[in-house]
C-alpha cells in the first residue's frame, strides 16, 4: 500500500506544508498558503495530484492542537469528497508529542517549515491514534459547552477580583461570616445603600435590623443578632481615606455588575445547551438516569466525547481525558508515587471530575469508593480520592453509552452494596 503523508503547520494566517512519500522523500516542493477556503482548497488539490502521481492508496495528513486556527482546515480537509477515495486520517497532534519527536530527529532549528516537516515525519513513523470522522453535530454542542465553561471560568475569577476589592473596603466583613453569601441579595444591596463604613455605623440598630427583614426576605433566623454581628464586624474593619473609598465603591458596584450580567448570560448558554442537547435524547437520557448527573455535567460529556464508538474501551477514553497515571519502573524498583498526567482533554476531564464530585454525593457504591481512597491517601486526601473516583466514573460512563441503557443501581446485600 503507497501512503502520503501530509504535515502542517498551521497559524491564524497561513498554512506551511511538507508532502512526503512513504520512504520520506519530499512529493512536491514545500509550500505556504493562506488560511482560507482557497488555500485549504490548494493544499487538497496538490494532495490529489500526488496521489495520482505516486499511485498512492491512503493519505495521512496531520496539524497541531493550536487553538481553533487548525478547525477549519480539518474539517474541510475531512469532508473534501475527492480525498475520500483515498481514505484520509486528519490528526491533531498534542503538540507536547510534536515537540518531543522532535528531538529525535536531531539538533533541528525551530521555525514553521521544521514543524511541518516533523509532523510529516511523525506520520511516518506510525503508532498513531485512531481516526475518527467528523460529526458537526458534537462540535455544534461543544461550542455551546465550552463557552458555557469560558463563563463560569470568568464568573469565579470577578469573584475573586470582587472579594479582594471587598477587603479593602470592609475587612471585617470578610473576615466574620456575616451573611452566609457575600453575594447574596442582602450584602449586594448593602453595598449600594450604604457608601462608608461610618455610615452602617451610625445607623441606630433597629434600622440594620429592618434592613435585614426586608432584604433578607425573612431568611434570618434572627435579625437582630445577625445587625449586631454586622456592627461588630464593621468596628474590626480598617477605615480608608475618602478619595480611595469612593474609588472602591465605584470598583465594587461594576463588579457586581459585571456578575449580574454573567449569570444572565450563563442562564442563556444553558437554555441553549437544553436545546442543542436533545439531537442526543439517548445518549443524554443514559447519563441522566444517575442520580447526580445532571443535564449541564450529561451535555458537556456528551460534547467532549464526541461518540462513545472513537473509543474502542473504558481506559482509551480516560487516556484521552487524562485520567491516568505515570509509571516509573526500573529493574525491582517500582515507584509508589505516580502523578496523573493531565495531557489529555481539559474539558472532558473537567467534566469527569465534576460528575465524580456528584456521584460521590448520591450513588453508595461512589461513596463507599471516594471515602476509601480519601484514607488511603496520605497528602492532599481529596483531590486524590475524587480523581480516582472520576477514573471509576469512566467505566460507568463508557458502559451506558456503549451500551445505550439506563443506569441500574447494583445489588445490595445485608444493606451494603456490592463492589
Amino acid at each position: 500500500m503507497n501512503k502520503l503523508y501530509v504535515g502542517m503547520d498551521v497559524s491564524q494566517d497561513d498554512v506551511k506544508v511538507y508532502i512526503l512519500d512513504q520512504e520520506g522523500n519530499e512529493a512536491i516542493k514545500r509550500f505556504a498558503v493562506d488560511n482560507t477556503p482557497i488555500g485549504a482548497e490548494v493544499i487538497a488539490g496538490n494532495i490529489l495530484d500526488c496521489c495520482k502521481k505516486l499511485n498512492i492508496n491512503k493519505v495521512f495528513a496531520g496539524l497541531e492542537s493550536t487553538s481553533v486556527y487548525g478547525w477549519p482546515l480539518q474539517f474541510y480537509l475531512a469532508d473534501h469528497i475527492d480525498l475520500k477515495t483515498y481514505d484520509p486520517m486528519i490528526i491533531s497532534f498534542n503538540a507536547k508529542i510534536i515537540e518531543a519527536f522532535k528531538k529525535s530527529l536531531g539538533n533541528l532549528p525551530k521555525n514553521d517549515w521544521i514543524d511541518a516537516f516533523t509532523i510529516a515525519e511523525r506520520l511516518r513513523f506510525g503508532r498513531l491514534p485512531k481516526s475518527c470522522s467528523v460529526d458537526f453535530r458534537y462540535l455544534a454542542l461543544q461550542r455551546l459547552t465550552r463557552h458555557r465553561f469560558h463563563i463560569v471560568d470568568n464568573i469565579v475569577r470577578e469573584k475573586n477580583y470582587f472579594l479582594s476589592n471587598l477587603f479593602l473596603k470592609f475587612s471585617g466583613l470578610c473576615q466574620n461570616k456575616v451573611f452566609s453569601n457575600n453575594f447574596g441579595a442582602t450584602a449586594t444591596q448593602l453595598f449600594h445603600e450604604f457608601l462608608t463604613l461610618d455610615d452602617i455605623a451610625a445607623r441606630p440598630l433597629d434600622e440594620l435590623v429592618d434592613f435585614m427583614v426586608e432584604n433578607g426576605k425573612d431568611h434570618f433566623s434572627d435579625p437582630k443578632a445577625s445587625a449586631l454581628i454586622l456592627k461588630d464586624a464593621v468596628r474590626k474593619s480598617y477605615r480608608m481615606n475618602a478619595s480611595v473609598d469612593n474609588s472602591l465603591n465605584f470598583v465594587i458596584k461594576s463588579c457586581l455588575d459585571n456578575i449580574q450580567s454573567l449569570e444572565k448570560q450563563k442562564k442563556a448558554a444553558e437554555k441553549a445547551i437544553q436545546q442543542e442537547v436533545s439531537g442526543f435524547n439517548n445518549q443524554y437520557l443514559c447519563l441522566t438516569s444517575v442520580k447526580g448527573i445532571g443535564p449541564t455535567i450529561a451535555a458537556g460529556l456528551i460534547s467532549e466525547i464526541g461518540g462513545i464508538s472513537r473509543f474502542e474501551n473504558d481506559n482509551s477514553l480516560a487516556k484521552f481525558s487524562g485520567l491516568y497515571w505515570s509509571e516509573y519502573q526500573s529493574a525491582d524498583f517500582i515507584a509508589e508515587d505516580t502523578y496523573l498526567k493531565r495531557t489529555g482533554n481539559e474539558y472532558l476531564r473537567y467534566y469527569f471530575i465534576q460528575a465524580a464530585d456528584q456521584l460521590r454525593k448520591y450513588v453508595p457504591e461512589f461513596s463507599l469508593y471516594y471515602s476509601r481512597k480519601f484514607k488511603e491517601a496520605k497528602t492532599h486526601k481529596h483531590k486524590r480520592a475524587l480523581a480516582l473516583t472520576a477514573r471509576k466514573a469512566v467505566r460507568l460512563i463508557f458502559a451506558l453509552l456503549r451500551e445505550e441503557k439506563l443506569y441500574k443501581p447494583p445489588a445490595q446485600k445485608g444493606g451494603i452494596t456490592e463492589n
